[in-house]
C-alpha cells in the first residue's frame, strides 16, 4: 500500500475555495471504519462547480472533492465489510461535508458503502455513477407510482443527452416504454436513438411559459432540468401520471400552478440520491445490473486520467460533455 498518494483537495485561499492536486498519507484520512482503495471516480456537474471553484459545494475545508467512488475494501473495522469486497459509494455528503472520491485511498463509514454487483467493473460502475444511479431511482419511483405502462403513452426524459438522461432513456426503453428525449442538441439524436429513444422534442419547446393545463401527452417523465421545463412537463402529463424530478440544471424555481396536481391528479415525485436509504440504493443497482445493456453503457461514458480533472470541470460547466466521464484516479 502506497505511503503517499495524490488527491484533489479544495482549500480556503484568501476566503475563497480553491482546488488543486495534493499529496496525502493514510494518516491524513478521516477516522472512519472502512479503508477503500479507489479505482475510479466520476465527473458530475456538482463536481465541476467544486473543482473550478465556481460553486461553494464544500461546506467544510479542506475537502477532498468527488461525489462518487468505486474500489476495493483494504481494511475494515466493521463486520459488514471485509478486505477484497468491491464497493461503490454515491452521495452521503461526499465532497460537501465528507471527504470524497478524488483520491487513491479513502476512509468511509460502513453504512455509506453499497456492494458492487458482479455485473459491473469499476469503470462501468463509475460510467453509471451518481447520475445513472439517480436515473434508476427515478424509474423505480415512476413504477412504484404506477403511472407508466410498457407500450403505453409516451414517457418524457429531459436533459436526455446528459448523465441522468442517458441512463434514464436506456432503462425506460429496456422496460418497453416509448421514450421521448428532450435535448437542444440535434447531433445527439443518433446517440439517444441507439439508447432506445423513439422520439424527440427540442428543449426550447419546453422553455416557453404555457397554460397551467396543456394538451395531455406524457404518462410520466424523468426531469433533471427543473424550472419552466418541469412546469411544462407537469402541465402536459396525463391524468394520474407522474414526473420524477431529480435535478435543477436549468433552475431551482417552480413557476407553475397546482392545477395539474388537483385537476389531473398529476404527481411530482422528488428523488434524492444523496441520502437515499440502503434498500432503495440496492434496488437501483439491481435494476441497473438487470436492465442496463452493457454495449449501450459503453457509449455513455469516456475515461479520462486524473490529471485532466481541471480541464474536464471547465468542459462540463460549459455544457461541452455528452454523457458521463469516468475519472481514473490510478493514472
Amino acid at each position: 500500500m502506497a505511503e503517499n498518494f495524490t488527491a484533489f483537495v479544495i482549500e480556503d485561499v484568501d476566503g475563497k475555495p480553491k482546488g488543486g492536486f495534493t499529496t496525502l498519507t493514510l494518516a491524513d484520512l478521516p477516522d472512519n471504519d472502512v479503508l477503500v482503495e479507489v479505482a475510479c471516480s466520476t465527473l458530475n456537474y456538482k463536481d465541476g462547480l467544486a473543482v473550478s471553484g465556481k460553486g461553494r459545494i464544500a461546506r467544510k475545508l479542506p475537502m477532498v472533492a468527488g461525489i462518487d467512488l468505486a474500489g476495493t475494501v483494504v481494511e475494515s473495522r466493521s463486520p459488514a465489510w471485509k478486505p477484497g469486497d468491491k464497493v461503490v459509494v454515491n452521495g452521503w455528503g461526499l465532497s460537501e461535508t465528507q471527504w470524497g472520491g478524488y483520491t487513491r485511498f479513502q476512509r468511509l463509514k460502513a453504512e455509506w458503502l453499497t456492494r458492487l454487483p458482479d455485473a459491473f467493473s469499476f469503470e462501468e460502475a463509475m460510467g453509471i455513477g451518481t447520475a445513472g444511479y439517480t436515473a434508476a431511482l427515478c424509474v423505480d419511483a415512476l413504477e412504484r407510482w404506477g403511472a407508466v405502462q410498457p407500450g403505453g403513452k409516451e414517457v418524457l426524459v429531459t436533459g436526455a443527452a446528459g448523465g441522468v438522461g442517458s441512463v434514464a432513456v436506456a432503462l425506460l426503453a429496456k422496460r418497453g416504454y416509448p421514450v421521448v428525449a428532450s435535448t437542444g442538441r440535434p447531433e445527439t439524436h443518433d446517440y439517444l436513438r441507439s439508447l432506445g429513444a423513439s422520439g424527440f422534442i427540442d428543449r426550447a419547446a419546453l422553455l416557453d411559459k404555457g397554460a397551467p393545463l396543456q394538451k395531455e401527452r406524457w404518462a410520466g417523465g424523468v426531469d433533471s432540468v427543473g424550472g419552466q421545463t418541469l412546469v411544462n412537463a407537469l402541465s402536459q402529463t396525463v391524468w394520474g401520471g407522474a414526473i420524477a424530478a431529480c435535478g435543477l440544471a436549468g433552475s431551482s424555481d417552480l413557476p407553475g400552478s397546482v392545477l395539474p396536481h388537483i385537476l389531473r391528479n398529476v404527481a411530482l415525485l422528488g428523488v434524492d440520491s444523496v441520502m437515499a436509504p440502503q434498500d432503495r440504493r440496492d434496488a437501483a443497482w439491481t435494476r441497473l445490473a438487470r436492465d442496463l445493456d452493457r454495449s449501450a453503457l459503453k457509449t455513455m461514458y469516456e475515461v479520462q486520467p486524473f490529471d485532466a480533472l481541471p480541464e474536464l470541470a471547465t468542459r462540463i460547466l460549459a455544457g461541452k460533455i455528452r454523457g458521463r466521464v469516468v475519472v481514473d484516479v490510478t493514472r
